[in-house]
């Protein structure tokens, strides 16, 4: 396969909201979860910092979601790196790299244009590279609907 189809999803969504709420949708760790489907109540998104929360998809909720925030630019771009696809509690993925998740806003007519980039998959092992990279493509479709919908009825 071709690294440049490989190794990093792309989305992006025209947000019929203003940028400052959809800011509010993705840097607000409580809002996040919401529309991510994460339990997240309590916490906060701070550069450097791991937040964790129990996944709240029906099925799923005995998953814990970690990720490491690796960037905050107010009302522009949120980062952060994760395990992608690390599903089974049998696996130690602490010594698998990470890919990088960032979240990008640009003011666009009548609301936002929001971008999405998740890249390293090339690094993640390849025996479950594929997999990572066909589920969590489809995952980010679900997701920026989500967030769509977030954002037009909060």
């Amino acid at each position: 396969m071709n690294p440049s189809t490989t190794d990093r999803i792309e989305r992006q969504a025209f947000l019929k909201a203003p940028r400052s709420r959809v800011w509010r949708a993705l840097a607000e760790a409580e809002s996040f979860g919401e529309w991510f489907r994460v339990d997240l109540r309590g916490k906060h998104f701070a550069e450097g910092q791991r937040v964790e929360g129990h996944i709240t998809w029906p099925g799923s909720e005995h998953m814990v979601w970690s990720v490491v925030i690796e960037r905050i630019e107010p009302e522009r771009r949120l980062a952060f790196r994760w395990h992608p696809y690390a599903i089974d509690p049998a696996v130690d993925y602490s010594h698998e790299s990470t890919t990088l998740v960032e979240f990008t806003l640009e003011d666009a007519p009548g609301g936002t244009l929001l971008r999405l980039v998740e890249s390293g998959f090339d690094r993640i092992p390849p025996e479950r590279r594929n997999e990572a990279f066909r589920m969590n493509s489809h995952g980010w479709d679900v997701q920026m609907g989500n967030i769509e919908a977030y954002v037009v009825t909060h």
